[in-house]
């Protein structure tokens, strides 16, 4: 077996979160000497050294000496660049990389990317559960699930990876995957890239860095999207809702179709009714649509995305069912952490809405989203604590300022806001968290929010 490259190099980890976890345990099988950081001490960490033998931690902050002798450093996600330490590292001209480009590099087997301001883990999960179908022994990770560099040893070149990548991952990321698949450019995490230059360009490196022979899937009804195929060195293959394409997947009617190079025999097929469709909305009609286009590009037919599209029912905390109650449905959508993926959500429903909206502020355009929001609900409840860019503070000043004032009402949390809802609740209503801003001014992440509202909903 060829000696790997870090073989020893010496890493430093900043960040001790799921990927910087994940570095810890994989380094050292390839004989890298690790040192990690993290802002937080060994006891916030929940940290048991013995799980990770031959690690150096250097853990509450970065001490001075963090990137003495170190020739590469590995960044987690949620790890600004512009960081003092990470500018540091750039000063001194140590290799910045992260686990997914770590991977990339050394996965034997194909691999189909992903990447989106919305809707990436659905496509994902479902293009997982289509190649399943078509047989191949399929690896699904990246940005959610597994941290692929945990079972890289275990995957062969005949085997296929399903890989989601988030603009932080791929930021600073110099290869690409053989399938690289962009399904909308919008506005989001501005506060991280600063411009949306900067996050165009982030996403652009799904396919910028493929070679002649890759594939790029692109979503052909989004702007910043389809301006990308100059940026592919490959084949581009597209997917549509609104419009007929030579190569990819598209609606007619209410059929869903393939042709070119997505297609079998590069004819074009019929492989679904939208009727077959177990989601709500537009939008994931296009995850849809992506999700076959890219498993057709990797050699999937037509009835294994068929059977994979009737049994598929959504992940978690997405236009998820929670439960209904005296008439009125419970609808967690905590994934939406941006305006655009509220007006998503509220163009999914036909019934009468109670919306809750809250978290911390991208600084994200909140125009259309208020505008469909007063015009679609019976009733928005703001929640969160009052403070700088809060969610709720903005949806009361724009109500405000669009004549609507005495259609919000605010709740401290998001308990008091599922109490106004059933109070507020009539048969036929749904009731519908899509808060639209992040949730870290109250949880961890988007899924803890989720999982709360859960819980609450099931004790009303």
């Amino acid at each position: 077996m060829a000696t790997d490259p870090l073989h020893n190099q010496r890493v430093a980890i900043l960040g001790f979160a799921r990927q910087g976890k994940a570095l810890a345990r994989w380094l050292p099988t390839v004989g890298a000497h690790v040192r990690v950081s993290d802002d937080k001490s060994a006891s916030q960490l929940n940290l048991n050294p013995d799980e990770y033998p031959g690690v150096e931690f250097m853990l509450g902050g970065q001490p001075e000496n963090f990137l003495d002798g170190v020739e590469v450093l590995c960044v987690s996600g949620g790890v600004p660049l512009e960081l003092p330490s990470v500018q540091d590292a750039v000063r001194r001209r140590i290799r910045i990389t992260n686990d997914a480009q770590l991977f990339l590099e050394r996965c034997p087997a194909p691999v189909l990317g992903i990447t989106g301001s919305a809707g990436k883990t659905t496509t994902t999960t479902l293009t997982g559960e289509i190649v399943k179908r078509a047989g191949f022994a399929t690896w699904v990770g990246g940005n959610i699930g597994d941290v692929l560099l945990d079972v890289l040893p275990q995957i062969q070149p005949d085997h296929r990876v399903v890989m989601e990548l988030s603009s932080f991952q791929l930021e600073l990321m110099t290869v690409s995957p053989t399938v690289g698949a962009i399904l909308n450019v919008t506005p989001n995490h501005l506060d991280r890239h600063g411009t949306m230059e900067a996050y165009i360009e982030a996403k652009a490196h799904i396919i910028t860095h493929q070679r002649a022979g890759d594939t790029a899937v692109l979503g052909r009804d989004d702007f910043n999207s389809r301006e990308l195929e100059q940026r592919a060195p490959g084949r581009v293959v597209w997917f549509s809702g609104s419009e007929i394409v030579s190569d990819g997947a598209f609606l007619i009617g209410s059929r869903l179709a393939l042709a070119g190079a997505a297609s079998p025999d590069g004819e074009v097929h019929i492989f679904a009714e939208r009727d077959d469709l177990q989601l709500r909305g537009a939008h994931n009609i296009l995850n849809v649509l992506a999700a076959c286009a890219i498993s057709g590009v990797a050699g999937c037919p037509p009835d294994a995305m068929r059977a994979a599209i009737r049994d598929f029912r959504g992940v978690a905390h997405r236009l998820e069912v929670v439960r209904v109650l005296d008439g009125v449905t419970y609808i967690n959508d905590s994934i939406a952490t941006a305006p655009e993926r509220v007006v998503a959500a509220l163009r999914s429903f036909d019934e009468p809405l109670i919306l809750l909206l809250g978290g911390k502020d991208k600084d994200l355009p909140w125009d259309e989203v208020m505008a469909l929001a007063l015009t679609k609900a019976r009733h928005i409840i703001a929640f969160g604590k009052p403070g700088a860019k809060a969610v709720a503070e903005i949806v009361e000043r724009y109500a405000a300022d669009m004549g609507a004032p005495d259609a919000v009402t605010r709740a401290e949390d998001l308990t008091a806001a599922l109490a106004q809802a059933r109070t507020l609740s009539q048969t036929g209503d749904v009731v519908l968290l899509s808060p639209g801003g992040t949730s870290f001014d109250a949880y961890p992440d988007f899924a803890a929010r989720g999982e709360d509202f859960r819980r609450i909903v099931n004790e009303l």
